[in-house]
């Protein structure tokens, strides 16, 4: 009955989560068929009024129709996942949002999986190992990556491995000579691509993971079950894994789903940078453009993420924690 309630708050929360995007894009400054009218006046010399017209034709979409019918009709698509068609890429809103997804998955789930393992190892071994050379050199560096916003570390990389030693490539996700299937050279090539991106995620959260790790692993060493096994005699090895490692890692979890999900809300910059067709790519083109439909399409895609992170997170607790089991 709990995951059935839980299930139900989840689909509350995208629906009101969408209805408030909705408003918040259409009380945004400019509309699509204003910013192509703009866009053609300055390109072809247009009178604005001609313009906006042709504007309106092209892209399918009176900005004058009554918001609350816009509303209605964007809840019907919503039921339907049905978000119409994109006004830059005249294609249906549902086949861009199935061909960026599997690109920002494969982007976050890597970075994010080896920030996170990397970083409880350093953790765990630091708070096992306490006054190492490790510990201070873990502090300064987590200070400072943590300080350095993303898409810094990314232009960074990309102005060493790309332009002055041209060894990583720094646009795309793979290079347009390769054909795309289940093949090798496809896979060795989508890996070479996604080395930078992974990178400037990876970077800037290694630290952070490491000493979130830490701090709970010291504070675990001090409890009494800890102490009780040392008595027994078990080995270390069983002691770090088995005691503080499981208990350690509890707190770390949910913060594990909740990033996976927010790195969705931050992908947009770092994907831009590098030309990376995933859903922060698209989510910036549509902003620029004011394309309305593929803003409503990516803004849920990143909604449901958010939403499923969280709940991820109640489940994983719940295995790790049997006492959160009823």
């Amino acid at each position: 009955m709990i995951w059935i309630k839980r299930i139900l708050v989840m689909i509350v929360t995208v629906f009101f989560a969408m209805t408030l995007t909705f408003i918040l894009i259409r009380i945004m400054p400019g509309d699509p068929v204003e910013t192509l009218a703009m866009d053609m006046v300055r390109t072809q010399g247009m009178n604005f009024e001609e313009a906006y017209k042709q504007a309106k034709a092209a892209l399918n979409y009176d900005p004058e129709t009554p918001i609350l019918e816009q509303y209605m009709s964007f809840v019907r698509g919503l039921a339907t996942l049905n978000f119409g068609n994109s006004m830059i890429y005249k294609k249906p809103v549902m086949h861009i949002i199935g061909g960026s997804l599997p690109w920002t998955i494969f982007l976050l789930s890597i970075s994010t999986f080896l920030a996170f393992m990397l970083g409880i190892i350093i953790g765990m071994y630091v708070a096992w190992k306490r006054k190492t050379i490790i510990d201070p050199i873990m502090s300064v560096y987590a200070s400072i990556m943590s300080s350095i916003p993303n898409y810094i570390v990314a232009l960074l990389l990309i102005l060493i491995f790309a332009v002055g030693l041209k060894v990583l490539p720094s646009r795309g996700a793979y290079d347009s000579t390769v054909e795309p299937g289940f093949n090798w050279k496809f896979f060795a090539n989508v890996f070479k691509h996604s080395i930078l991106p992974v990178g400037a995620f990876f970077l800037t959260t290694v630290g952070n993971w490491a000493l979130a790790m830490k701090g709970n692993a010291i504070s675990v060493l001090g409890e009494d079950y800890v102490n009780a096994a040392r008595a027994r005699g078990l080995g270390q090895r069983r002691i770090i894994f088995s005691y503080v490692g499981r208990n350690a890692l509890l707190p770390l979890v949910t913060n594990l789903a909740i990033t996976f999900g927010m790195m969705f809300g931050g992908s947009p910059l770092i994907e831009n940078i590098f030309a990376y067709p995933g859903i922060g790519y698209f989510l910036n083109q549509s902003i620029g453009r004011r394309d309305f439909m593929l803003m409503q399409g990516m803004f849920l895609t990143i909604t449901v993420a958010v939403v499923i992170s969280n709940f991820l997170a109640d489940i994983l607790n719940s295995v790790l924690d049997p006492r959160l089991r009823s």
